[in-house]
């Protein structure tokens, strides 16, 4: 199970075209946000400065205003003072200076009025109308009226209303006009001197605007002129500079009246009395001019600052009147306001930057993805040699160098795993020696791109031994024709070099070559030697790898990178070849025990003569000829390797029970016989008995009994007893079938009684001493002349019984032997009571348990099976485990007629004469009628003429006489 740690790194992991694409998103956003923030603040910073200048500009256009305003008023007033209207004592004097009047105050859009007070009260006032009403005006004015005339001559009052050509529309009496000029402040200020006089700008009584008074003694000194100058054009000015919506401009005086404003208010407000008079700055509720008047305010320079939660430019400077106080010019705009264009470049440029971003990031991820795409495929390339997958894949390339170089390497380093892998399996699956060594030095050559090679076993005594050889692609037929390399006459070989040392690279000149190597052919160029050691797991030397290498390959390539290949190449091959000598040894050793027991089998007794060693040649035989069938029931039938050994070694091995079994049971020629042949003890009974009817002879004679008579009756017994003796030596030989009148002959033969007069007890073993029984008999005691006696009988122990788990069905006699000479020689047929043929048939049971117990590999699994088969029936009627025919495998029912074949024609055993050919094969055919033998296997082995080719080989010629294939397989 992966590390936890290791698992969240594979969960935080992303593919490469993304870390890319994610980078140059990155990179594009840092630039495009610095870009942005360094053109907001430069636009910033330009549109300050901007305003700042906008702010002087304004400063400068409204002192420039002002002056418009006064200078003209000022050459208005000072013209006045010099004109003869200071000497018109009455109203049609002054009349006269009407036109001048006029014309003045059109060519001067800032004249309100222009007027004259006299020393003795007299007032003269010449009104420019814009059609706004005057407040005080006792009647309304005349349609059409462009000036007004007030008059005031000795205290009489009138007021002229004119057109706009000076044509008199209305004249009005005002007796009631009280108006003393002397009083006022532009007479009081001005007649005691000699320059102009500027008031400080007030709210003007009749028109309610805010203008200042100009005024000056007239030359003769004894009246005053004055001119009334309206200040709304400064209104004007400020509305027209107002730079932004929120922007508010002010002018303003020393007294904090409000002279000017750009927001369109009303300047005037409620005095009582119903008097009106200006607007202060607090009462505009414009917070940010209050802020701007204040004295700590810095003037002429443009300042930032916060006014109800909100940034303003700020600017405030002095504007100086002639003659009078200067005012001051107060100008504030919202910084949101005035920054707007630089916010809509930023949005602008941050839209841009992020249409650019998108652009850039989906160019960056398309580019990124073409980048990676070779990682992407080197990576699936790398999971395909985890999984040891080696598929020919299209060849990976990329315009990144280091991706390239990766990608080369790569590819070389599958080449070679998949390379050493190949040899690997090769190595493994290749279980011949010979073939293996082939396929290494070919494997070898190959991926060392080496001409030709050889490869040395390391001999007992230090030589390298030629075991395969090979140049240009072809194999050296005979590699013994190659020298057999020793130290005493060829010790400057270099793979003498390399088996005493280590890896060796060396050069072989034309003659050396062809010394070595003629077998080859001839040589015509010298060639680059790489010799390299095959070590086993003891660092033993197994043999020498010798490569023979064109020096244009080295030239071209590492000669000590080739070698680190080889070497590591060699390392597995040393261990392969190691293995596979120590596996064939070790079946060479166990071929040999197997031949071995086999033979000692066969050596044990010559009724099986060289059974164990043509059985197995009979059923490889069949077992070919069932390979080679390209029609009917074995037209797919074939063996591996594997199979051939396992059934090699099974049919060698199929009687190897046969150890445990007594060679006097197995060679059991009589019914008597047991380690020898009891029949001995019987004859010298009947001698005995013989010996006692001649002495009862001659004890009669000697009694005075009839000699002739006596010796005739003495004949009669002997003959009696000879014919008994012949009929019972003939039934222990076991050639008739014992008949019930037999049996019952035999009965009576033993029913003759003979004198013992030795203890039987005597000179006995052991056990036969336990089976006698502990009370021993009375002498002289009389015996049967043929008995089954207690000693006889052998009692089955538990380590008899028949093994469990085997699947074993036999019947198994009550008795291990039962030696009693009746029970024997009453056998109906044949030589074997039921306990010696159950325990020469459980020779099959011993080799199945022994075989069964050894750990075969594998592929080997099947040898009890096929070797303990060979006695089963295709009716299942056969023993140890009853098997049928579709139970047993091809190759163990093969074995079964093999054996049968081979006992029914040999002729190496002592209790029987070999069959011809006919003859077994006319029994066998009975047998496979009885379902004994597989009609298809014994119908193969004879159309194959495998019957045929094993009675050349291993009968004699008598035996082989024709046979009527048609007739056997009919």
């Amino acid at each position: 199970m992966p590390e936890p740690r290791a698992a969240t790194r594979r969960r935080l992991s992303y593919p490469l075209h993304l870390h890319i694409a994610y980078l140059f998103v990155a990179l594009i956003t840092v630039y495009a946000l610095i870009n942005t923030f360094y053109q907001y603040q430069s636009t910033r910073q330009m549109l300050l400065t901007a305003t700042e200048s906008l702010f002087n500009q304004i400063g400068s256009q409204t002192v420039r205003t002002v002056e418009g305003i006064y200078t003209p008023a000022l050459t208005v007033v000072d013209l006045l003072a010099q004109q003869h209207l200071m000497y018109a004592f009455d109203l049609d004097e002054r009349l006269e200076s009407l036109a001048y009047l006029t014309e003045a105050l059109q060519s001067q859009p800032s004249l309100s009025a222009i007027y004259i007070g006299y020393e003795n009260g007299d007032f003269f006032l010449v009104r420019k109308l814009t059609g706004a009403p005057l407040i005080g005006a006792a009647q309304p004015l005349p349609p059409g009226t462009a000036f007004l005339v007030q008059s005031l001559v000795d205290g009489d009052g009138a007021f002229l209303y004119y057109r706009r050509d000076l044509s008199l529309i209305e004249k009005r009496f005002a007796p009631g006009y009280r108006f003393d000029p002397r009083t006022r402040p532009w007479y009081l200020s001005a007649i005691g001197r000699p320059a102009h006089q500027i008031s400080d700008p007030y709210l003007f009584f009749t028109t309610r605007e805010v203008g200042t008074t100009l005024s000056r003694r007239t030359a003769n000194g004894r009246s005053v002129v004055g001119a009334d100058i309206t200040l709304a054009a400064l209104d004007t000015v400020l509305a027209k500079e107002k730079m932004t919506p929120g922007a508010v401009l002010g002018i303003v005086d020393g007294k904090g009246h409000v002279i000017a404003a750009s927001n369109g208010q009303t300047l005037m407000r409620e005095a009582g009395n119903h008097q009106v008079r200006q607007a202060r700055v607090a009462e505009l509720k414009q917070p940010v001019l209050e802020r701007l008047i204040e004295p700590v305010f810095e003037r002429g320079a443009a300042k930032t600052l916060s006014v109800g939660g909100q940034d303003w430019l700020g600017f405030a400077a002095p504007i100086p009147l002639r003659g009078g106080n200067a005012l001051l010019l107060a100008v504030g705009a919202p910084q949101n306001e005035l920054l707007l264009e630089a916010q809509r470049l930023r949005t602008r440029s941050l839209l841009i930057a992020i249409t650019i971003l998108l652009v850039a990031a989906l160019a960056a991820y398309v580019i990124s993805k073409l980048a990676s795409r070779p990682l992407k495929a080197l990576t699936e390339e790398a999971q395909q040699i985890r999984a040891m997958r080696f598929g020919r894949s299209a060849p990976i390339t990329s315009f990144i160098s280091e991706i390239d170089e990766l990608a080369q390497a790569m590819a070389l380093m599958k080449s070679t795993i998949h390379n050493f892998l190949d040899i690997g399996e090769a190595m493994a699956a290749e279980k011949r020696f010979e073939p293996l060594l082939a396929r290494i030095l070919e494997e070898t050559t190959q991926i060392a791109q080496a001409k030709g090679g050889v490869i040395y076993l390391a001999g007992e005594h230090g030589e390298l031994v030629p075991a395969q050889a090979r140049l240009d692609d072809a194999a050296l037929a005979d590699p013994r024709a190659l020298p057999t390399l020793t130290s005493s006459s060829d010790g400057v070989h270099p793979a003498l070099i390399a088996a005493g040392g280590g890896s060796t690279l060396a050069s072989l000149l034309t003659p050396t070559l062809n010394d070595w190597y003629g077998a080859f052919g001839r040589f015509d160029k010298p060639l680059t030697t790489i010799s390299i050691p095959l070590k086993n797991r003891q660092d033993e030397l197994v043999g020498v790898i010798f490569l023979l290498q064109d020096e244009k390959v080295l030239r071209y390539g590492v000669g000590r990178e080739l070698i680190t290949l080889v070497e590591a190449l060699s390392g597995t091959a040393a261990v392969t070849i190691e293995t596979q000598r120590l596996i064939l040894e070790q079946k060479k050793l166990l071929e040999s025990f197997i031949q071995l027991v086999a033979g000692a089998i066969d050596a044990k007794s010559p009724y099986t003569g060289g059974h164990c060693q043509r059985v197995p040649e009979l059923t490889k035989m069949l077992a070919r000829a069932a390979c080679n069938a390209s029609s009917g029931p074995f037209a797919g039938f074939a063996l591996s390797d594997d199979d051939w050994e396992e059934l090699h070694i099974a049919a060698w091995l199929h009687d190897c029970g046969k150890v445990t079994t007594p060679e006097y049971v197995v060679d059991k020629a009589t019914k008597l016989e047991t380690i020898y042949d009891r029949i001995h003890e019987v004859r010298m009974r009947f001698e005995v008995l013989k010996r006692d009817a001649e002495i009862a002879m001659l004890e009669a004679v000697a009694a005075g009994g009839d000699r002739e008579a006596l010796a005739a009756r003495l004949r009669e017994q002997w003959a009696e007893l000879d014919d008994e003796f012949a009929f019972v030596a003939e039934c222990n030989l076991g050639g008739e079938f014992m008949a019930p009148e037999r049996v019952g002959r035999l009965q009576a033969i033993a029913a003759r009684s003979w004198q013992r007069t030795l203890d039987d007890r005597l000179g006995i073993s052991h056990d036969e001493l336990l089976r006698k029984g502990d009370v021993p008999q009375t002498l002289p005691v009389t015996e049967p002349l043929l008995a089954d006696r207690p000693e006889h009988r052998f009692p089955r122990s538990p380590r008899d019984a028949l093994p469990e788990g085997h699947g074993f069905r036999m019947t198994v006699p009550e008795l291990l032997y039962n030696r009693g000479e009746l029970h024997n020689l009453a056998i109906g047929r044949g030589t074997l009571s039921d306990e010696d043929r159950y325990k020469i048939n459980e020779h099959i049971v011993q080799t199945i348990v022994m075989l069964e117990k050894l750990p075969f590999p594998r592929h080997l699994r099947r040898v009890p099976e096929i070797a303990g088969g060979h006695h089963e029936k295709m009716d299942g009627k056969g023993y140890p485990k009853r098997l049928k025919r579709d139970e047993m495998s091809a190759t163990a029912r093969m074995m079964a007629i093999a054996d049968i074949f081979e006992a029914l024609t040999a002729v190496d055993r002592p209790y029987k004469k070999g069959k011809t050919l006919s003859q077994s094969i006319a029994i066998m055919s009975k047998m496979r009628d009885d379902a004994h033998i597989d009609p298809e296997l014994f119908a193969l082995f004879l159309n194959s003429g495998v019957y045929l080719d094993y009675a050349r080989r291993y009968l004699r010629p008598e035996q082989i006489d024709d046979v009527d294939v048609a007739r056997a397989l009919g």
